[in-house]
């Protein structure tokens, strides 16, 4: 009984303070704890550390975000060439994108998985992904290929297709560069390092993080593969989109034209905005050289 009612204790008094500081680590808690009962035979520090994580009171490590574009590499790089270009059909612009995904093997460490997504502007729709355990350029490459399976059987004269991207060194690589090339589609990169340049994959990115995998602990990287092969079939096939008209991507394949969107775009009206300027200056004779 005298047990009970000190761990009761204990777990009361760390509630308290957590309450008044939600982040404080189990190590100052328990030096608190010992000062604040000196005196009153305070469990030792095991058995305390054994208590609070009984009861999940501990605290997890706050995650380092590690830097997934490296664009210090010296390799040629594109022009961005989405600037003004809003897609009307599918297969006229994937955009790709790296994220990281922590993953927590039990022994209080983690480490980081890489996870590289494609997705079809026009339709929403995941047409490639990839997850490996380091940024190594293989795994980019693997999402590509994914993406280029839809598009085999159409010929490369007839295929107006760019893929967007940062310019990090996976994307700028002799073998990416030339897998594109090869399929004839155009290559467009952002100028800079502002997200907005890649904004559509940037949101991909929250949305898998945040949402479809939203607080769930992986200890493997096949947990988290099985995890991003069922979000993507959910993503793809079930889950509907503002952003084109409130249907699911595999829909929306079906389409042409401009989709409606529930949502204000502002990059498209700027973009529409300017279009419309250019052709009233061509109409007023007045040159855009």
């Amino acid at each position: 009984m005298r047990k009970v009612a000190q761990e009761e204790f204990a777990l009361s008094y760390v509630r308290e303070i957590r309450r008044k500081d939600p982040g404080l680590g189990g190590e100052k808690l328990w030096m608190m704890y010992k000062r604040d009962f000196t005196g009153n035979k305070p469990m030792g520090r095991d058995r305390f550390g054994a208590l609070m994580d009984r009861y999940g009171l501990k605290v997890r490590k706050r995650v380092r975000k590690p830097r997934t574009t490296d664009s210090t590499h010296g390799l040629p790089v594109y022009p961005n060439l989405i600037r003004d270009f809003i897609p009307t059909a599918p297969n006229q612009l994937w955009v790709s994108d790296i994220t990281y995904i922590p993953i927590w093997p039990g022994d209080g460490s983690y480490c980081f998985c890489y996870l590289s997504m494609m997705l079809d502007a026009y339709t929403e729709e995941i047409v490639g992904w990839s997850v490996g355990p380091t940024l190594d350029t293989e795994y980019p490459i693997r999402a590509l290929q994914m993406a280029l399976e839809r598009i085999k059987d159409i010929p490369k004269e007839q295929l107006a297709l760019i893929h967007h991207s940062d310019r990090g060194v996976q994307y700028a690589s002799k073998r990416y560069v030339e897998l594109l090339a090869e399929h004839g589609i155009g290559i467009s990169m952002t100028e800079d390092g502002n997200p907005k340049e890649n904004a559509q994959a940037e949101r991909l990115n929250n949305t898998m993080k945040n949402e479809l995998l939203k607080d769930k602990h992986f200890t493997t990287l096949a947990e988290v593969i099985a995890a991003i092969i069922a979000a993507v079939s959910f993503y793809n096939e079930e889950r509907m989109h503002m952003s084109i008209d409130m249907m699911t991507p595999k829909e929306a394949a079906g389409c042409t034209g401009e989709l409606k969107k529930h949502w204000t775009s502002y990059r498209e009206q700027h973009i529409r905005a300017r279009q419309q300027n250019r052709g009233e200056m061509r109409t007023n004779g007045v040159s855009l050289a």
